[in-house]
């Protein structure tokens, strides 16, 4: 029997963040399991953030450069950028300078990466599933939510209703319990959605309820975390099968571009 491909994978992610370093490798390693072929290596590189305010995601953004400069030294097949709200919140497109900037910081060290941004990636898993509607759960306070549903209406998608948990704390929000989506979503009007987005938040922990959710309510349900993975193994050239994580990754859709 040959061994595993190695596919390493970079993370820049909030200095918080406690989920897309636990979410992202618990989706790859049941793929692994299913899939006998691949291995994922995973490498992070953090930017400070510790409140979901404006002033912190700004700053945060700013670091990406020096955080995909350490990446590159470890030669990621792929890098993610892991905060939609810091992206989204910078207003209408800006997830494509976000990869920008980071692509040039990673060609300047000679890494040819390809990069995925979290905000990027949720426009094109709803692409690739063919919705146009969607509703949508956040764990941000009012204004910021609106910023996250300003952002994907500029970009095509109507969002029909979302439901904002309002908690500022970002280590506060990673330890929401992923069960309670089970409830959440029932608060919402999705007679008109085409999709549901558990979670629009990478720290928000939503996989132990994706595939209960779609399985309840009948269409397809994503959360920012699987929109990344989709993302990611469509860059490694690889099927985008993982086992309970909604249609989205069910190996059924095709990938799309950003």
């Amino acid at each position: 029997m040959s061994a595993p491909r190695e596919h390493h994978l970079g993370m820049i992610v909030p200095s918080s963040n406690l989920t897309m370093e636990t979410e992202l490798p618990r989706m790859l390693a049941a793929r692994e399991a299913e899939i006998p072929g691949d291995r994922f290596v995973f490498h992070a590189a953090r930017a400070r953030m510790q409140h979901v305010t404006p002033e912190q995601l700004r700053a945060m953004n700013e670091q990406s450069t020096r955080a995909a400069t350490e990446l590159a030294d470890a030669r990621p097949d792929v890098v993610a950028t892991a905060c939609l709200v810091a992206i989204m919140a910078q207003g209408p497109g800006f997830h494509c300078t976000a990869e920008d900037d980071i692509t040039r910081a990673l060609r300047a060290e000679g890494s040819d990466a390809p990069v995925v941004s979290s905000a990027g990636a949720l426009l094109s898993g709803i692409a690739a599933l063919g919705a146009r509607r969607v509703a949508v759960i956040t764990p941000y306070m009012e204004p910021l939510t609106e910023a996250v549903v300003t952002y994907l209406e500029d970009a095509g998608v109507e969002v029909v209703d979302a439901l904002s948990l309002q908690v500022p704390d970002n280590l506060a929000v990673a330890r929401l319990d992923p069960a309670d989506l089970r409830e959440h979503h029932r608060k919402l009007d999705l007679s008109r959605a085409e999709a549901l987005v558990l979670s629009a938040c990478v720290q928000m922990p939503s996989l132990p309820s994706i595939q209960p959710v779609e399985d309840e309510v009948g269409m397809p349900v994503l959360s920012a975390a699987t929109a990344t993975t989709f993302r990611i193994l469509s860059e490694l050239n690889l099927e985008t099968r993982v086992p309970d994580a909604g249609h989205l990754l069910s190996g059924a859709v095709p990938a799309r571009a950003r």
